[in-house]
């Protein structure tokens, strides 16, 4: 079992940025797809980006060319940096290896000015 902690949460102005961190208890070397997801109020959760264990990503249209995922394997870490942040960027993030069910606990991240 390996416990994900995310962590870099806050609020920010709108056009800011933040970096969200995910730090794994164990290795992840063995997990081949991680992912960042959020929940903004009212809504469901949905996918962001996801990172797989080659260093390939996938960023959802709606934060590309914003958002950048990236994976430090030596540190058993993934990282989420936002740039340009809006409104509707509003949401709780999560980390996650949906594969094996490890979830982290989720970091809220505000939008406002």
């Amino acid at each position: 079992q390996v416990q994900l902690v995310e962590s870099g949460g806050g609020l920010v102005q709108p056009g800011g940025s933040l970096r969200l961190s995910c730090a794994a208890s164990g290795s992840i070397s063995s997990i081949h797809v991680m992912g960042w997801y959020r929940r903004a109020p009212g809504k469901q959760r949905e996918p962001v980006a996801r990172i797989n264990r080659d260093g390939s990503s996938y960023i959802v249209d709606s934060v590309k060319g914003r958002f950048t995922i990236s994976r430090d394997g030596a540190k058993n870490t993934i990282y989420l940096q936002m740039n340009s942040l809006k409104s509707e960027d509003t949401a709780v993030y999560y980390c996650g290896a949906p594969d094996f069910g490890f979830w982290g606990q989720g970091t809220q991240v505000t939008v406002s000015s």
